[in-house]
């Protein structure tokens, strides 16, 4: 049985790899170099198209233990770029033509892989993994919204607040509670006095923004008005708006702040929380300076910025199941980032991780269970997780990885231990044959 895999990015190139290194026949089609995106200027595959870096290396980071688990599975991306490597201190960069070009040969020789140079527009019978990325071709975008229906594809502006990590949340500067005690308390609430409130507004409207290529502000929906033009609009209107203090009490003073900002979680495990309301397109470095005047966030860990910008990926929470297979046909999978993975390494992961689980399926054997302590797990648990709402897509952090069942305090240490118990994980599975 041949398996096709469209699209030889990151996500593909891993598929295909893993495929053809698991006996199975694999073709691989890919448009370039009849047709490119504005971001492909290489007709080589795995072309890296911002940055020549895969990001930390260390253990201690999260995508260092994500690069390092698939350095132990094998991954032909994390070899190529091990194999290209250039000095960038404590990050994994490469040389980015010699990665691409090494990746290419690799595919191209392999004999169980066939490459075809087209544009797909059509989402196949399977099996078939689709990794046509974020720059996914018109006509192929359209395939795919219809093949999951117009719910099912989103490709539009969007605005996105940041996320924080919950333990870098200052607890003695803020507290739970629903605002006028309805419900549970299900809300961290970070008040501002009228000096920090009008000190943090002065600052927001002088940002820096980032540039949105083909969007303005005049013509965002309300629902999604950054943060900093509501701000421009007058000293009061985010106390009327996100930060209004109405309903809430200061357990410290037993009244009513005078600003408050409210974070909601954003995982079932509570461990990520977004910024209630604080849509922006600040650039990342202004949203760190801006938003960590919030007393209760000075020291704030932010694992997603704000964005606002055109954005092309699946609802998977709704569509794809922990191996970014479509739940209603186990057979056709998606991978990279399309699926709501963000970054290079991560790509790599979701490509692994669904051809994994690809060979398994047609070789009648039994698919590996990568659990919530391993990164890989993690991720393809993440993007499936049907609690989450207002899905946006994610880089790989500790908060979306299982806790450690006893406490460290030093996070650099507690990072390391969940790493270890991580690679332990894998070497098992490993071991059991994948």
């Amino acid at each position: 049985m041949t398996v096709k895999v469209i699209g030889a990015g990151l996500a593909g190139s891993e598929a295909a790899w893993q495929l053809a290194q698991r006996g199975i026949q694999v073709e691989l089609i890919e448009m370039k170099p009849h047709k490119k995106t504005p971001a492909h200027h290489s007709d080589d595959f795995g072309e890296l198209v911002c940055s020549n870096s895969l990001r930390g290396d260390r253990l201690e980071n999260a995508v260092g233990l994500l690069k390092e688990e698939l350095r132990r599975l094998d991954s032909l991306i994390i070899a190529c770029a091990d194999a290209t490597r250039v000095e960038a201190g404590g990050c994994l960069a490469v040389d980015r033509y010699g990665f691409s070009a090494l990746i290419t040969q690799k595919l191209r020789n392999h004999p169980n892989i066939t490459v075809r140079a087209e544009e797909v527009t059509e989402v196949p019978e399977g099996p078939v993994i689709i990794a046509t990325g974020p720059l996914t071709s018109d006509a192929m975008s359209k395939a795919i919204g219809e093949y999951f229906g117009e719910t099912g594809y989103l490709h539009f502006f969007d605005a996105a607040a940041p996320l924080v990590t919950a333990d870098s949340v200052d607890m003695d500067l803020a507290w739970w509670q629903s605002r006028y005690d309805r419900g549970t308390p299900d809300y961290i609430n970070c008040a501002m006095n009228r000096e920090e409130y009008e000190a943090f507004v002065h600052e927001l409207i002088h940002a820096e923004e980032a540039e949105v290529h083909g969007f303005e502000d005049k013509n965002v929906f309300e629902g999604c008005m950054p943060v900093e033009v509501m701000a421009r609009r007058g000293i009061e209107t985010l106390r009327y708006g996100p930060l209004k203090p109405v309903g809430l009490r200061d357990p410290k003073t037993g009244k009513e702040p005078y600003a408050v900002v409210q974070l909601r979680q954003d995982n079932a495990a509570k461990s990520v929380f977004n910024l209630v309301g604080f849509q922006t397109h600040l650039k990342f470095g202004e949203q760190k300076r801006v938003f960590s005047m919030i007393p209760a966030l000075r020291n704030a860990e932010f694992v997603r910025y704000g964005v606002m910008h055109q954005n092309t990926f699946l609802q998977s929470p709704r569509l794809l199941d922990r191996y970014y297979a479509d739940r209603r046909n186990p057979l056709v999978a998606f991978a990279g980032q399309m699926t709501g993975v963000e970054g290079y390494v991560e790509s790599c992961a979701s490509g692994y991780l669904a051809a994994v689980a690809m060979a398994a399926k047609i070789q009648g054997r039994e698919i590996p269970e990568f659990p919530r302590t391993t990164a890989i797990g993690a991720l393809g648990l993440y993007i499936s997780d049907p609690s989450i709402e207002n899905f946006q897509p994610m880089n790989v952090n500790f908060s979306i990885i299982a806790p450690l069942e006893q406490r460290i305090r030093k996070k650099a240490e507690k990072n390391l231990a969940i790493a270890n118990r991580s690679l332990e994980e894998i070497d098992r599975l490993k071991a059991r044959g994948l």
